[in-house]
């Protein structure tokens, strides 16, 4: 499990990169709510945490494709693919995050840079 930060240190309606391999996004909804996705967006090499965060959906700075926070789910294209989602758990007020096992979806010159598939 990954400490991200103190929450106190991520305001509402703000987002943070953390370097991982590929790197996450944490997301602090207005709503209070914490989410974790992969932070690049699986249609080209753009950092979800730069995008625009609103309820419970960040938009691409790129594209503007739209993935649900709670599923990875993509709601607006280009992107066709969803992104990985992982657990959120805070403990005595600190992020954690569990990454998840499955296999990321990285736009092909991202892939290509890591080497195929990527290492996880």
């Amino acid at each position: 499990m990954l400490e991200i930060c103190p929450l106190s240190e991520l305001p509402p309606g703000e987002a943070r990169r953390v370097e991982s391999d590929p790197p996450i996004a944490v997301f602090h909804t207005e709503d209070g709510e914490v989410f974790a996705i992969d932070d690049t967006c699986s249609h080209q090499d753009a950092s979800l945490a730069d995008g625009w965060l609103e309820g419970c959906d960040v938009e691409c700075p790129l594209h503007a494709s739209r993935f649900n926070l709670r599923t990875g789910a993509v709601d607006a294209p280009p992107a066709k693919l969803p992104v990985r989602t992982h657990a959120v758990v805070i403990s005595d007020g600190v992020i954690h995050v569990e990454l998840s096992t499955e296999q990321p979806n990285l736009p092909p010159d991202v892939r290509a840079r890591l080497g195929g598939a990527g290492k996880l």
